[in-house]
C-alpha cells in the first residue's frame, strides 16, 4: 500500500533512494513486501517504485534492526512507535530478551562441556540427596502440554490459580508441586501437571465439577509415598542448572537400588517472589521404592 503524496513533492526513484539509504534495491523490495517500508508511490503503468527523501531514516533503521536478528513483528513495533522514546523502550525490551536467551544458552553450553569432559561426577557432588516420606494427599491439578520456554510463567500462573481455588476446597493442606509426566524441553511438550494439596476432597470435587471445569482442573488422591530429593536454590531452578539436580538424584538412586515409581517433580516450598537467588526454594524429587 503506498502513501498519499502531494503532486509537488519531489520523489526519488528506487535506485536513487537506495543509494541515499545505503541499501540495495533488492532490500527495499523486500521491506516493501514485508510491510516495513512501503514506497510513497508506485507507477501504475511501469510498476516503478518512488520514495520520499524523509523515508531514508526509516529505511536505515529497519536495516540496522534486522542486523540484530529482530523478528519482523518486533521491528514494526519499534519503527511504528508513537515517539522515539517508546521505540527505544521496545528495543530495550527485545534486547533484554535476547540477552536472557544467550545467558541460558551459555549456561547450557557450560553444562554440556562438563558432561562431555567427564566432570559430571563433580557437578552431581554439589547436591545433597535424601529420602523423605510424604503422606497421602488430595490434589487439585491443572495439566498442560508446553515447551521449556513457556514453563516458568505457566508454573507461577497455574499454581496461583490452584492456590486461590484451594479456599473453596478446605484450604491448602500441603506444599504445591509440578509433576512431569513426560519430558519438557525445547522440543518435547510434556505434559506438566501443577498440583496443590487441599484439605476437603468432597469440596474439591464439587469445585472441579463447577468453577474448575473451565480450565480442565481435576482432583485426584495421591497415596503416601517416599521421595528421593535434593534441595536447590532459586538460581539453580533455571534451565539447565536444574537438569544437573535431576540427574544427581537419579545417580544417587541408582547407587542405592532405588527405582522411580512415578513422574519426577519440583516441589515449591518457599515464597518465590520474596526469595533471593541463593535462597532454597525447590525440591527436585522422584517417587521411589526399593527394588
Amino acid at each position: 500500500m503506498t502513501e498519499d503524496v502531494g503532486v509537488d513533492e519531489e520523489l526519488l526513484a528506487i535506485g536513487a533512494f537506495a543509494a541515499r539509504a545505503r541499501l540495495s534495491a533488492k532490500a527495499l523490495r523486500l521491506y516493501d513486501r514485508l510491510g516495513l517500508l512501503a514506497p510513497a508511490r508506485v507507477d501504475g503503468d511501469t510498476g516503478y517504485r518512488f520514495y520520499r527523501a524523509d523515508q531514508v531514516a526509516r529505511a536505515r533503521l529497519v536495516a540496522l534492526l534486522r542486523q540484530l536478528d529482530m523478528p519482523l513483528a518486533r521491528i514494526a513495533e519499534v519503527v511504528d512507535a508513537d515517539d522515539p522514546a517508546a521505540g527505544a523502550e521496545r528495543l530495550a525490551a527485545y534486547w533484554a530478551d535476547v540477552e536472557a536467551r544467550h545467558a541460558r544458552q551459555r549456561t547450557l553450553a557450560e553444562y554440556l562441556r562438563g558432561r562431555l569432559s567427564g566432570r559430571s561426577s563433580e557437578m552431581y557432588g554439589t547436591f545433597t540427596v535424601e529420602t523423605v516420606e510424604v503422606p497421602a494427599q488430595v490434589l487439585i491439578t491443572e495439566s498442560r502440554h508446553l515447551l521449556a520456554e513457556e514453563l516458568p510463567s505457566w508454573i507461577g500462573a497455574a499454581l496461583g490459580r490452584l492456590e486461590a481455588a484451594a479456599g473453596e476446597c478446605g484450604g491448602v493442606a500441603g506444599v504445591p508441586f509440578v509433576a512431569y509426566h513426560a519430558e519438557v524441553s525445547t522440543e518435547s511438550d510434556g505434559p506438566a501437571e501443577a498440583c496443590v494439596p487441599v484439605a476437603d476432597e468432597a469440596a474439591a470435587r464439587a469445585w472441579a465439577a463447577g468453577a474448575g471445569r473451565a480450565r480442565g482442573t481435576t482432583v485426584r488422591v495421591e497415596p503416601a509415598l517416599r521421595l528421593a530429593r535434593t534441595r536447590i536454590t532459586k538460581a539453580q531452578v533455571a534451565h539447565p542448572q536444574i537438569l544437573a539436580a535431576f540427574e544427581a538424584v537419579e545417580r544417587w538412586m541408582e547407587g542405592r537400588g532405588l527405582t522411580p515409581t512415578g513422574p519426577c517433580r519440583e516441589v515449591y516450598f518457599a515464597d518465590w517472589e520474596a526469595a533471593g537467588p541463593q535462597d532454597p526454594v525447590c525440591d527436585v524429587a522422584f517417587p521411589v521404592s526399593l527394588r
